[in-house]
């Protein structure tokens, strides 16, 4: 469980998100990506050419972007990167895809808890359980613990094949409670055009986010363009065996690593073993990463996503329970970061939906 008291900006969520940010329940396409998910294209694209942003409004943050890989594509120019060194790292949650009223992840494993029910009738008694199904999310929130072990139950046992089929069902068929779309279509138009116009420079792209790599591997792919092994993110514990004569992993109620803050850049020494020269996030659990990547004298760029358009996502910041961007905010002040307002920079959110 050291997941859930390490992530406060995840999965510790189950206290003061589900007694605030669940209660928002009630609120009344991708381009440059090819199915099989591939990722890196050889041929460069000069930023001076066809806009290959067209998502984004012609502001500073655009032309930083533009400008930063002009820069460290031009061979000849001071900041010019090597290709293999062109390392670009993106947070998930609240930078690719929206993150409000919950994260997505945490619906999902809620839904477990309430599909795995019948197999456990020693649940009715559980008080984390009655207030699930009862949508009392202040009462949930007050059980904390009990709840975290029901997640922990309900997604573990079963092998991580049968996982993976179950995230896939499940994204096949739910909704957000506010768009009504699946949540693989809220996923940021502009955000899929600069994975795209990275990788068309030279750039190799990976997620590292807070989430697990579980969840996120089975259509990071063909969402984002980002193969499985550029996926990184906390993981669960499996155990290899035999079942039934077949070589099995099984996944284990506990956590093996937890990245999100100070554990980003583990995994990116981890999973990379190059330090990124541009990163982006959206929050303070993205804090480490940013200071990791703007750290030294070689070329970089730090970004951050300010959610600040309620009309036509979510706006919030310092006070929020999900997302929360407010010592990133400071140091992206203090430093010099781009700070990207999705009002402002951004001229569509999402894909236009599919019919």
């Amino acid at each position: 469980m050291q997941l859930y008291h390490r992530r406060r900006d995840w999965l510790c969520r189950a206290s003061a998100l589900l007694g605030a940010a669940l209660v928002a329940v009630s609120l009344a396409g991708c381009v440059g990506v090819d199915s099989a998910g591939s990722t890196n294209a050889t041929q460069p694209v000069s930023p001076a050419t066809a806009d290959a942003l067209p998502s984004w409004r012609d502001g500073t943050a655009k032309q930083t972007i533009t400008k930063f890989v002009g820069d460290v594509t031009r061979e000849g120019s001071p900041s010019f990167v090597a290709p293999a060194e062109r390392i670009a790292v993106f947070d998930n949650d609240g930078t690719l895809w929206s993150e409000q009223p919950l994260y997505f992840q945490f619906l999902f494993m809620l839904d477990q808890v309430k599909a795995a029910a019948p197999s456990h009738p020693e649940w009715k008694s559980n008080p984390a359980f009655k207030a699930l199904l009862a949508h009392d999310y202040p009462t949930l929130a007050s059980h904390e613990k009990e709840l975290l072990q029901l997640v922990a139950v309900a997604n573990s046992g079963m092998s991580v094949d049968e996982y993976d089929k179950t995230i896939r069902d499940w994204l096949a068929t739910a909704r957000h409670p506010k768009f009504k779309r699946p949540y693989t279509e809220l996923v940021y138009q502009p955000q899929l055009e600069l994975l795209a116009y990275l990788r068309a420079n030279g750039f190799k792209t990976f997620i590292v986010s807070g989430g697990t790599i579980e969840f996120m591997r089975p259509w990071a792919g063909k969402v984002y363009g980002i193969p499985p092994e550029q996926v990184i993110g906390s993981s669960q514990l499996v155990r290899y065996e035999l079942r039934d004569g077949q070589p099995t992993l099984i996944r284990l109620p506990k956590i093996d690593f937890v990245d999100d803050g100070p554990g980003k850049p583990v995994g990116i020494y981890r999973n990379i073993g190059r330090k990124p020269i541009l990163a982006f996030g959206n929050s303070d659990g993205d804090l480490q990463m940013l200071q990791y990547t703007a750290s030294g004298s070689s070329p970089h760029l730090a970004l951050l996503v300010h959610h600040d358009d309620a009309a036509r996502e979510f706006a919030y910041d310092r006070q929020s329970k999900v997302g929360k961007l407010d010592k990133a905010w400071d140091e992206a002040v203090a430093d010099g970061w781009t700070v990207v307002s999705m009002k402002d920079d951004w001229q569509t959110i999402y894909p236009v939906s599919k019919p």
